[in-house]
Order: C-alpha cells, then structure tokens, then sequence
C-alpha cells in the first residue's frame, strides 16, 4: 500500500513529465520517470497518459500506442483517457480504421467510451469530408443516452461549416437555442467563420450583431473573421468599419490584424495608406512574432519596396527577433522578381554564412525566380549543386522546362524525381507527355507514361 507521501511524489513526477512533454521534450520526460522508477517513486495511469499525448501529438500514433505496451507490462491498466488520447492521435492524422479498430479494443477490454471518445471520432468522420457518419455518431451519443457537452455541438456545427453544410449548421442551431442550448463565443465564431468561408458577408455582419445583442463579447478571432471576409468580398468601407471598432474595444494589441489592412491596402494600390499601417507596426512596439514579421516583409517585397522589407529586418534584428529560413525565402523571391538575381545569390551566401541548417526554402524560391525570368540554364546549375531536394525543386524545374519547350530534359528530371520516392503535380505530368507527343517524340511519351505507371505501383 503507497503512503500518503509515495502519491505526492508521483503527483509531483507527473508535474514534471507534462511539463516537460508540453516542452517536447519527450527524452527528458522518459528520464525523469527512469529516475522516479530508481528511487522508489512509481509512475501511474496519468504518468503514461500524458506520455501517450506527447507522442502521439509529436511523434505519430504509433509511437503513442507503444507506451500502451509499456503501460500494460507495467502492471497498469489503461483508462477511457488512455484510447481517447490515441483516438485523437489516429484523427490527427485522419487514420479512421485506426480510431474505430480503438474503439473495439477499449469495448473488449470493458472500457466505456465517453462524450469525448465519441466527440473525436465524429471530428475524425467530418475532417474526411464523411457528415453523413458523423452525424450518425451524434445520433449514437443520443441514443446512448451520454451527457452531451458543449463542444459536441461545437464539432457538429464546425463539421456541418467544413463540409459545406452551412445553412443546416445555421438550422441546428437555431433548433438548439430554442431547446435551451446557450451558445458560447466559439459557437458563434464557428459559425462567423462558416459564413464567411461561404462567401455570406453581409449574414456574417449579422451574426456579429446577434452575438453583441446576445450580451455576448466577440473577441479578436470574431472580428478579425468578419474584417478579413469583408476584404475578400471588396467590401473595403464596411472591413475598415470593423477594423475600426476593434481598435475603439481595445482588441488590435498584436500585429496581426494592422498586416490583414496593411494586406489589402497594398493590393488596392493604396501604397501610402499601407506604409502608415505598417509603420504604425513598426513604431509602437508591438512583440512581432515571425508569422506577422514575415507577413510585412512579404507585403513589401511583393510591391517591390525592398528597402523597406530590409529596413524592417534590421530593425528586428537590432530587437533581437531572429529571421528565419522563409524570411530569407521571401527576400528572395522579392529580389528574384525585380531581377536582382546577383544579389539573391548573396542572400543564400548570407544564409549559409550564417549556419542555417536548411536553405531549401529559400532555393526552391531562387530556382523559382530563375525559371520565370528564363534563366533556365543559371537554375539547372543551382539544381544539380543542392545537397538535398524535394517535389517542390524538381516540380519548378520540370514547369519551367517545360514552359522553354525542353520537353526530354523534363522527363528526365520528373521520372528521377518519382524514383527518388517524391511526388510531382499531375499538370507536370501532362505538360511534358503532351509537350512530347507535339514535338514528335511520340515514343517517348509512351514511355514515360509507362515508367509513371510502374514507379506508382511500385510506391504504393
């Protein structure tokens, strides 16, 4: 029988294993119960649960499902959480036969499933565009007479929105609401961003009015949805009005939403007004993360301001935020596309002078510039001189070949890229059997067509 102070310890050990696994550092993790194990303290069921979380997060499902062996050996038998945990591994990964064979285990081993099993197998069922079994799976949870919790409707509306079922995720909701389901900001988000995604603007606009009267307070997500679906529908006045309402209820605190205007500023033309929102950016201290560092820095390359793009990086460089591999991909590709290949040639030095591990990125970007400028020579050469490629290499060669009308050079380099294991679009494909059979080497086509035939069935 434990005491009272052999619990505490395992209470404390699993501290430190989540702590460490939400850190990813999953080594760390195994060391620290290799240690407890060594001095006494044993771990639990919540030890290998929040294991199994990890690896199946991090790793892959069957790294997870390993642990259940250990688990098992260890003397522990597995709980509810255990098989949802793995359950939410196989969804991750869309593994449906995995998440129903998971299923059958815990119900041989007398394991009731519970709302979130059956939460996460309906998530599993819509993301692979399959709503008719998933909502069968609601059915099931009323039949069975489970609990239902919040985000059950949350994932049935979200999965109705995903598949293009809008209006009966509008229908049921309206239906709930009258049964007495109050709705949460999620659900009212979930639903925003499904009209949105519809196209349904203005029924957007509406929704947000409804959460506001419902005394319901929308948050950065639900404003951010509408003003960025307003843009796309051209409705520039009515996006600049939520913009504006955001700013007055205190929500524009990160960068993210002055880059979305910035955005659509510059693709109007509007070039002026998008410096005064970036340079609002840049002068009020906001904490850029990389994803809005790199969104300005694209918004400028794209409209040829490249000074402006550098001027920003070595400011952020000053604060301390370190570029990384896509901001020099898109420092590239800015230099690539005002012909400026002799200086993108001395950013990649700059990146392997630096010690960056992977300049991949950022060489499929130059090769990509090269290609569309007709410089189909000067890519070949820096093709051939990478250490390591992937489809997105091979597929720009392959297209700019092919757009030159070097159709047999093209089909060398696509049939080395499906024997190397890679995949390459279907249009490549196409472009260099159909360029070859117009510029007379019928046979040929054939016998690329064939080789494609026989690579697949030897990948699959």
């Amino acid at each position: 029988m434990w005491s009272i102070k052999d619990k505490l310890s395992t209470r404390l050990m699993n501290v430190c294993v989540a702590s460490l696994c939400k850190a990813k550092q999953l080594d760390k993790a195994e060391a620290v119960i290799v240690d407890g194990i060594r001095i006494g303290v044993q771990p639990d069921v919540v030890t290998y649960n929040t294991l199994i979380t990890a690896y199946c997060r991090f790793v892959g499902i069957d790294a997870g499902y390993s642990i259940l062996y250990r688990m098992k050996e260890a003397g522990i038998n597995p709980d509810v959480i255990t098989y949802n945990s793995l359950i939410a591994g196989a969804t991750r990964y869309c593994m449906l036969s995995r998440c129903l064979d998971l299923f059958e285990e815990m119900l041989e081993m007398s394991i009731l499933p519970d709302i979130w099993s059956y939460n996460t197998l309906m998530h599993c069922f819509f993301k692979l565009r399959k709503p008719d079994e998933a909502y069968r799976v609601f059915q099931d949870i009323l039949l069975k007479d489970i609990s239902v919790h919040p985000a059950t409707f949350n994932i049935l509306i979200n999965g109705l929105c995903m598949n293009g079922y809008t209006e009966n995720a509008l229908m049921l909701f309206r239906s709930l609401k009258r049964h007495g389901f109050l709705p949460q900001l999620a659900t009212y988000n979930i639903l925003i961003h499904g009209l949105c995604k519809s196209g349904r603007g203005k029924a957007a606009r509406e929704f947000l009015n409804e959460l506001v009267e419902s005394g319901i307070i929308p948050n950065a997500i639900t404003y951010t949805t509408v003003m960025k679906c307003c843009f796309r529908c051209r409705q520039f006045e009515e996006g600049l009005k939520i913009f504006a309402e955001m700013r007055r209820k205190g929500y524009t605190y990160d960068a993210f939403a002055y880059c979305t205007v910035a955005s659509m500023l510059l693709k109007t033309g509007k070039l002026n007004e998008a410096n005064e929102y970036l340079g609002y950016i840049t002068s009020n201290g906001f904490d850029l993360d990389m994803v809005s560092f790199n969104t300005i820095v694209n918004l400028y390359c794209k409209e040829g301001q490249l000074d402006n793009a550098f001027k920003l990086l070595y400011e952020a460089e000053k604060k301390g935020l370190e570029s990384d591999k896509y901001t020099h991909a898109i420092l590239i590709d800015g230099l690539c596309r005002t012909g400026n290949f002799k200086e993108a040639q001395q950013q990649l030095d700059y990146m392997s002078m630096i010690g960056f591990d992977s300049n991949l990125v950022a060489l499929n970007s130059f090769i990509n510039g090269l290609c569309k400028a007709g410089h189909l020579d000067h890519a070949l050469r820096t093709f051939e001189s990478m250490d390591a490629k992937d489809s997105i290499t091979y597929s720009t060669m392959v297209h700019g070949l092919c757009k030159a009308r070097r159709f047999r050079a093209a089909s060398k380099l696509l049939l080395s890229c499906i024997r190397g294991g890679m995949r390459i679009l279907k249009s490549d494909k196409r472009a260099v059997i159909d360029g070859l059979r117009c510029s007379g080497y019928s046979q040929e086509a054939r016998k690329v067509q064939s080789k494609i035939r026989l690579a697949k069935i030897l990948h699959n």
